[in-house]
């Protein structure tokens, strides 16, 4: 797994400057690919991208949408690769059959609100979805934004306010995927999460290349009982903060903080080290419902976070008898 470095989200360090010429190799690379025309499905698609590696948010918008279209009464399905997981399908997606580590753990948050199917060749990917007796209206695809295999109808692409794009620099100088310019070419609206400079910069920058920003944030749908006992937040997800941030906002207690790498599948001894903390400090763990899905079958955590997959509507407490602290 990646680890971000520091420069990345600094002005431009001499570190960048050094990579610049791997940097333009990649990026002349990965914008000759977005220019690639893709296969179309039979279904309308929707792609929920980034424009950054990493994390951005998109599992919970590509939910939140998927909940927009059912309330207009039709039936979506989501497509994703299965990040993390050993099947490369196609497969659908059966909570409490498949694990994390048969198909990763965005795919078993995505099947709790809509079906879902894996499947590291797309075209494929969206033709089992079609061909499947579920009656779906319409594709949810979940990252892919950069890959051309599959013709998009429409692309959004998610964006942590307060982290933007960096220092603007496309991989490995910086934390693009593809030259800005030619990713925004490709975007038909952008999902601004949250408030920050950084965001701000980008919707200057979306602004002069016409394209639409759609403003989003987290709010807590529990905003009480939270603070009647202090916390040790711990999570494996690429940006923890936003975590740390949102159980603030909802009035939690967050005294200790514990991280682990974006996708981290935890061992009993990283268990272990959550209760030890906790325990020695008079705390209660609380996790994230993605870090979660990868703590079942496990002993040893008191507690974890649901973020309910709503833009307006994020957080929730739950405590699950299968976790309880032994």
């Amino acid at each position: 797994m990646l680890t971000e470095p520091d420069f990345w989200w600094r002005p431009k360090r001499p570190a960048a400057w050094l990579l610049s010429p791997a940097a333009l190799a990649y990026g002349a690379v990965a914008r000759a690919r977005l220019e690639r025309s893709g296969a179309r499905a039979s279904l309308p698609v929707i792609c929920i991208g980034n424009f950054i590696t990493g994390g951005a948010g998109k599992t919970p918008v590509a939910m939140a949408v998927a909940e927009l279209m059912k309330a207009q009464d039709m039936q979506p399905a989501f497509l994703t690769r299965g990040y993390g997981g050993r099947l490369h399908g196609p497969v659908l997606v059966k909570p409490g059959t498949h694990t994390t580590a048969d198909v990763g753990d965005e795919p078993l948050l995505l099947a709790n609100v809509a079906p879902t199917m894996v499947s590291a060749n797309r075209p494929n990917g969206a033709k089992a979805l079609a061909d499947a007796e579920l009656e779906t209206d319409l594709i949810i695809m979940d990252d892919g934004f950069q890959n051309p295999s599959l013709h998009k109808d429409v692309s959004l692409v998610v964006v942590d306010a307060g982290r933007g794009v960096g220092n603007g620099w496309v991989f490995p100088a910086g934390p693009l995927r593809a030259p800005l310019r030619s990713q925004l070419s490709k975007a038909d609206a952008i999902v601004l999460v949250g408030e920050g400079e950084a965001g701000a910069a980008l919707v200057r920058t979306a602004a002069r290349a016409g394209v639409p920003v759609i403003r989003a944030d987290y709010q807590p749908v529990r905003k009480r009982g939270f603070k009647r006992k202090p916390y040790l937040a711990f999570a494996g997800i690429a940006a923890p903060q936003k975590f740390y941030d949102t159980l603030e906002r909802a009035g939690a207690n967050v005294e200790l903080t514990m991280e682990f790498p974006d996708h981290h599948r935890f061992t009993d001894d990283d268990c272990e080290a959550v209760i030890k903390l906790a325990d020695e400090k008079g705390l209660t763990p609380i996790t994230t419902v993605k870090d979660q899905v990868r703590l079942i079958g496990r002993d040893g955590t008191a507690g974890y976070l649901y973020e309910h997959a709503r833009l307006m509507q994020v957080i929730r407490e739950g405590l699950d008898r299968r976790l309880v602290r032994r």
